[in-house]
């Protein structure tokens, strides 16, 4: 996951007609970003997943376990990540998420 800007990991206060300009409806909005921070919190776990596979053995057992200095490395950076919902709505202030309505004509 790269992450274009510097999106703070603090709970920030937002304006809710800010939020409700780009859809006209503050549920709409909420719904989007919800979407987006599923498929952003999906595409976090995989990478890391597939990150720490490399380090798997599956010989282990539970006397054989040792601590792998790279593997505390790549967990403590995924978990200073911010979380996906800050990442969704930084992304949905900046118009980066595509979306559409559908007609129920």
């Amino acid at each position: 996951m790269n992450l274009k800007r510097n999106i703070g990991d603090n709970t920030v206060t937002r304006n809710l007609c800010d939020l409700a300009k780009p859809t006209g409806n503050i549920y709409e909005s909420v719904v989007i970003i919800a979407k987006r921070s599923n498929q952003i919190a999906a595409e976090i776990k995989q990478e890391l997943s597939a990150k720490l596979a490399e380090f798997s053995n599956t010989a282990d057992t539970l006397e054989e376990t040792f601590e792998n200095r790279e593997q505390i490395e790549i967990s403590k950076y995924y978990e200073k990540l911010p979380k996906p919902t800050l990442i969704a709505i930084d992304e949905f202030q900046h118009n980066e998420i595509y979306y559409r309505t559908v007609d129920n004509k």
